[in-house]
């Protein structure tokens, strides 16, 4: 197990309690909405916001941490992560904020507490970069976007 260590933002609701997973099988931790003045904010359709979740992390290094959007917020209204998934570096320190975005019809509010997003700790695997003449052949070739699975 990778221990992340969690420290709260001054002002933060720690109420709110950690990044937590909601079962035993869940792959990311949900995080909160956690608004210095217990508030909300309401996102237009096409309208993002940075939410703060009143977290900063130490993620260990070799690891990132990843923030996705959760499946049922984007099935039942269209909020999503416009970067995601987002990245939190190992050697960041700040506040860890949340880009949500509504990409449904309608507005949306978001509240104080509300779980917004979901964090996957993952591995990353670091690569050096080869300046090379000619690269290999492959049955693909230069085939881009949309270019598998079309039968001929």
């Amino acid at each position: 197990m990778v221990s992340v260590r969690v420290m709260w933002d001054e002002g933060a609701d720690r109420s709110l309690g950690l990044p937590a997973y909601a079962s035993a099988g869940a792959a990311g931790a949900d995080l909160r909405a956690n608004f210095p003045d217990r508030g909300a904010v309401d996102l237009a359709p096409g309208a993002w916001a940075l939410v703060p979740t009143g977290l900063r992390i130490a993620v260990p290094e070799g690891f990132e941490v990843q923030l996705r959007p959760r499946s049922g917020l984007a099935l039942k209204y269209g909020i999503t992560l416009p970067n995601s998934p987002g990245t939190v570096d190992s050697d960041y320190r700040g506040p860890l904020g949340v880009i949500v975005m509504n990409a449904g019809d309608e507005p949306f509010e978001i509240t104080h507490g509300d779980r917004i997003a979901q964090m996957v700790v993952a591995p990353v695997v670091r690569a050096a970069f080869d300046l090379v003449d000619r690269l290999d052949d492959t049955a693909r070739g230069a085939g881009g976007f949309g270019s598998t699975g079309v039968s001929e």
